[in-house]
């Protein structure tokens, strides 16, 4: 199931998200095709390990190209408006069952080289506190059956 949401990515991290896809469909495809045909060329192919490994990381590299497409598709570059509004591409703030923490809220590929925590949108706090404002009270569901409680208290655009 495809992600249809707007991703919002730093100027750099769309850079490097673009960059990958460029040398994944270009020089590293025509690599792997070269490496098929080439173990191809050694004869029965039900017993050729190199064949089948190429063919798997064929695979696996159509998947990734497929998935940074679809990325790159519905991405804004830039930071979302500074309005105390949780969304993605915000730094958040919170108080999470009594202990303060600060977490960007959005995608991994936003974060870039930064060591903050990301939680998705699609996470059960990130559905929770999705849409809220600085001062919200919210809680969520945990894996574990508890319900966590959850207060905003900053939400700043994410600089990068």
């Amino acid at each position: 199931m495809a992600d249809t949401s707007v991703t919002w990515l730093t100027q750099e991290a769309h850079d490097k998200l673009k960059a990958e896809l460029e040398h994944l469909s270009g020089p590293y495809r025509s690599e792997i095709t070269e490496r098929i045909a080439a173990a191809r060329d050694e004869g029965d192919l039900k017993e050729n390990g190199g064949y089948h490994a190429a063919r798997e990381e064929q695979a696996k590299n159509e998947a990734r190209i497929l998935e940074l497409t679809e990325k790159l598709r519905n991405v804004h570059v830039g930071t979302p408006a500074d309005d105390g509004k949780v969304e993605p591409g915000m730094v958040v703030t919170a108080i999470v069952a009594g202990d303060e923490m600060s977490f960007l809220f959005g995608s991994r590929e936003m974060a870039g080289s930064t060591d903050l925590d990301v939680y998705s949108p699609t996470s059960p706090l990130g559905a929770a506190i999705d849409g809220k404002s600085i001062g919200a009270k919210t809680s969520y569901h945990a894996p574990n059956g508890r319900d966590i409680p959850v207060e905003i208290t900053g939400a700043k655009p994410f600089q990068g």
